[in-house]
């Protein structure tokens, strides 16, 4: 009898129209994570003009990669905790005002010191961003359709790519890199759409209204099962954001200086990769609420490891064109399921918090990880660097086995 209840519930939830609200949590969250996207591709993208113009070598180019998402982990903790306590919407339009700002002045860094410090700054509101969007949008729609949801927003980090590759390629190219991050102030432009149109969801506001909107960091390890899904969580997130911009923020520089390629190159290949990207993200999403957060990552990281090894052994730029679309599919589809995975794990006074922190930690991890990359990339290759990702993805699928539990169709507490 009860699983018949549960069956009808979900067969409601399934049908149930979706409100104007969830649609702007949607919009806002998918927006504010492109505009994130945006500001951090820019990087990659300019990442070759930047090394002439300040003559760096390839471990200080990794230097301001890691120094970018350093300052997102710093970002991650301060506003996931603020968030819990002074609301989403409020907390999630500051970020994105301080990456904007920053960004903007990185266009008139005067030094390579300087230009670090910026983007460290920037990181902050990067690394704010991403959870509380992702909370917004998992505490307003049903548990049934939680992680296509958050696979929507997931896009809109792609959609942050291609804004990023069409800035650089049509301002960049013709008017140099400086101008490309003078167009990364614009987003602040959002901000003031985002306060008017939103409010907080009713989860967190039943939470203030009791008084109850405390800061629970400690609740990441209240126990140690928690404790053990943390650190797995945290090892998952590590290994994500080191596949994604090992890849896309090193291939474009391996095209340019490795295999001597012009920059146009690097765009159809950003375009395949993307491609791949959406359409891994969207199904992965579905296959999460309908097959499971644990067997659908497994899947997906054992195929990923497999094939970034394969993938770069290759040499020939068609290759690496045809062959960036599962690349794509495969190891980014993946970001489709996060936005419901961490928020599964913990309750409402908690789960800014640990979106942010767990995902912006593994983010900072994966920083640190980029200034191996530089270094391999100077001893060998950056082939040879990237190529050695392949290890990294057994790793997340050790942590899914073994300490990540199943949380498909769980009640948000």
């Amino acid at each position: 009898m009860i699983s018949e209840i549960d069956s009808a519930k979900q067969s409601a939830s399934e049908t149930a129209p979706v409100t104007s609200y969830q649609k702007k949590t949607l919009f806002a969250s998918t927006v504010g994570y492109a505009l994130d996207g945006m500001d951090i591709m820019l990087l990659g993208f300019c990442m070759p003009m930047i090394m002439a113009y300040f003559s760096l070598d390839p471990t200080e180019a990794g230097v301001l990669n890691t120094i970018t998402l350093l300052g997102a982990v710093f970002g991650g903790i301060i506003f996931g905790v603020m968030a819990d306590k002074y609301g989403r919407v409020r907390v999630f339009s500051w970020t994105i005002l301080i990456f904007s700002f920053f960004t903007g002045l990185c266009a008139i860094a005067p030094n390579y010191e300087t230009f670090a410090l910026f983007r460290f700054l920037s990181g902050l509101g990067l690394g704010g961003e991403f959870g509380i969007g992702m909370t917004l949008v998992s505490e307003s729609w049903p548990k049934s359709k939680r992680s296509r949801a958050t696979s929507i927003v997931a896009l809109g980090f792609q959609l942050g790519i291609i804004l990023a590759t069409l800035t650089v390629t049509f301002i960049g190219d013709y008017f140099g890199w400086r101008w490309a991050f003078a167009v990364g102030v614009l987003p602040a432009l959002f901000v003031a759409w985002t306060r008017k149109g939103l409010k907080e969801p009713e989860i967190w506001q039943k939470l203030k209204d009791n008084n109850k909107n405390t800061i629970s960091v400690g609740k990441l390890f209240k126990n140690p099962r928690t404790t053990f899904t943390t650190i797995g969580l945290t090892v998952a997130c590590t290994v994500q954001n080191f596949g994604f911009y090992g890849l896309m923020v090193w291939m474009p520089t391996m095209i340019a200086n490795e295999l001597k390629l012009p920059f146009k190159n690097t765009t159809f290949w950003t375009i395949s990769t993307t491609i791949g990207m959406v359409v891994g993200i969207i199904i992965f999403g579905w296959l999460c609420d309908k097959l499971g957060r644990r067997p659908s990552y497994i899947i997906f990281l054992l195929i990923s490891s497999v094939s970034i090894w394969f993938y770069f052994q290759q040499t020939d730029m068609v290759v690496l064109i045809v062959f960036g679309s599962a690349i794509g599919f495969f190891v980014n589809g993946m970001m489709g399921g996060y936005g419901a995975l961490l928020a599964e794990h913990y309750p409402t006074d908690a789960r800014s918090s640990a979106e942010n922190i767990i995902f912006n930690v593994g983010r900072g991890i994966a920083g640190l990880a980029q200034v191996l990359i530089g270094y391999l990339a100077t001893k060998y290759s950056i082939s040879y660097a990237l190529a050695l990702l392949s290890g990294a993805y057994l790793l997340s699928a050790f942590a899914f086995f073994f300490l990540i539990p199943e949380t498909k169709g769980k009640d948000l507490e």
